[in-house]
């Protein structure tokens, strides 16, 4: 496969991920979007933050390409976690508009670059710090996707809405009644299963 092919494959998966992605907030007030609904406080927003957060790092200073938008959440003295939420300062047009603006970066990497383009990641092992852009680009499409899922799961909690993206969900077209039932009898199955 010729390499423009090949980056259009891996942009066209990176791209599905991220607007996977947002398109869980749609629909959703202040709240919901923030609302953490994991143990560890996994929300809405801050998945967007984080992934955000990601793709800059990644397609920025890895290669040598580093952008201008200002990420306090990783500075030194930085609250831990503080990229996978959002504070009350930071609505959510901004950090919507901060991933948007990630894209045009990470696009612009990507366009600039060959896939053999050598990178370093710093916060990796040493073994594994030495990078090619394709290999970025698969890592960043596997990490987009892992918590794109997690916000289809946050999503569902929320309002039961999920699935791929809106206009394909990629679901059973089943009714309410039907999905009930369905978990009744998984959760009978599990219940089952636990008594031997």
């Amino acid at each position: 496969m010729i390499e423009s092919q090949a980056k259009a494959t891996l942009r066209r998966y990176l791209q599905t991920g991220r607007e996977a992605l947002l398109w869980k907030l749609d629909g959703l007030s202040e709240y919901d979007v923030r609302r953490p609904l994991t143990p560890t406080g996994t929300n809405l927003l801050g998945l967007v933050k984080h992934v955000a957060s990601m793709e800059l790092g990644y397609f920025g200073g890895v290669f040598g390409r580093p952008s201008a938008e200002p990420l306090p959440w990783f500075e030194e003295g930085a609250e831990p976690n503080a990229d996978m939420w959002a504070t009350a300062d930071e609505s959510r047009e901004d950090i919507v508009e901060l991933y948007r603006r990630a894209w045009r970066h990470s696009d612009a990497t990507i366009d600039a670059l060959a896939l053999d383009a050598p990178g370093r990641v710093p916060w990796w092992g040493e073994a594994s710090r030495d990078v090619t852009l394709h290999q970025v680009l698969v890592h960043v499409i596997a990490e987009t996707d892992r918590h794109a899922g997690h916000a289809d799961i946050v999503r569902e909690l929320i309002d039961g809405t999920a699935g791929l993206l809106s206009g394909n969900d990629n679901l059973p077209s089943q009714d309410a009644a039907w999905w009930e039932e369905y978990r009744g009898r998984l959760e009978r199955v599990a219940r089952e299963a636990d008594r031997g």
